[in-house]
């Protein structure tokens, strides 16, 4: 059953189309990717479909309630945290979520056990009486969870919450989510990091107010048909204008400490080697590599794939 539907979604600013008929429904206990860069439209989606901005036209369907006609329905049943996690600054931990209790109008015998709860599954509970502008930026991504999930939800909405987040805390911080899907939550979470779409069950990607397609993070690789590599040399830039000048190759990006490329056909990598040679490029490392979603993201959003 479809917790949440977009329907021809549409939002803008003025002349700018943030937002340009979406369209897609995430079912009832699934971990739902909103993905792709910033400026993409997944930040206004998030807000229309949380009652808290109205759309152009479409429309926005969650738990059974057009959000645009009664938004003021859903408000009690869902949980939003924004980015990065917005609380008061003065207030310790326990504070900022007996303020979100109140507000939701928890009661208290109700919320004191379920703060508890919190605390403990997201490793909150040694820092309840610290200020929360003492926090760590991961801590209080974990603060703004507890708050947006002090009521018990039904479905749960992220804002990019691991967003110049470390490595640690986003390890941490998916762990919490795994356990609220594991009590029956549906979340959907906003990222610009790519490599998250492996933890989801699905995955929109977005681009320029666009959903490009909606998939299994396992399909998406299938997408990419061409032959990729990764040339590894001390001259990117010098080896990135030879790639891009070579009618050979279909798509050609810096990645990492290197530069992935792609080719129609896997017996070019010869001509692509001897172009490399020819211009003085004396050192480098190329081999064949496996698209990552980051890969299968560009090589859609460059109109490479049809989708």
């Amino acid at each position: 059953m479809a917790l949440v539907e977009a329907e021809n979604l549409c939002r803008s600013f003025g002349e700018v189309k943030a937002l340009d008929g979406l369209n897609f429904s995430v079912e009832q206990g699934e971990i739902f990717g909103l993905m792709g860069p910033d400026g993409a439209g997944k930040t206004t989606c998030l807000r229309i479909l949380c009652g808290l901005m109205r759309p152009t036209s479409g429309k926005a369907m969650v738990l059974g309630c057009d959000v645009d006609k009664d938004p003021e329905a859903i408000k009690d049943r869902i949980g939003y945290m924004a980015q990065p996690a917005k609380l008061y600054e003065d207030l310790t931990v326990k504070e900022n979520i007996e303020l979100y209790a109140d507000l939701y109008q928890v009661p208290r015998d109700r919320y004191e056990q379920r703060m508890k709860r919190l605390l403990e599954f997201s490793g909150l509970a040694p820092f309840t009486e610290r200020l929360f502008r003492q926090l760590s930026g991961g801590m209080k991504q974990k603060v703004g969870l507890s708050c947006a999930l002090i009521h018990t939800p039904k479905v749960l909405f992220l804002d990019e919450p691991t967003n110049g987040v470390d490595p640690v805390s986003r390890r941490d911080f998916w762990k919490i989510l795994y356990e609220l899907h594991r009590e029956g939550v549906t979340i959907l979470v906003a990222s610009t990091y790519l490599d998250e779409a492996d933890r989801c069950h699905r995955v929109a990607l977005f681009d320029r107010g666009k959903v490009r397609l909606v998939m299994e993070p396992l399909a998406l690789r299938s997408l990419v048909k061409d032959h990729l590599f990764d040339l590894r040399t001390p001259e990117r830039r010098k080896a990135m204008r030879i790639l891009k000048s070579s009618s050979r190759v279909v798509q050609a990006s810096l990645f990492g400490a290197g530069i992935h490329f792609s080719l129609r056909e896997a017996a070019d990598l010869s001509y692509i080697e001897h172009d490399l040679t020819s211009a003085g490029l004396t050192s480098f490392h190329l081999e064949p590599i496996q698209p990552s979603l980051e890969d299968v993201y560009l090589s859609l959003v460059e109109g490479n794939q049809d989708p």
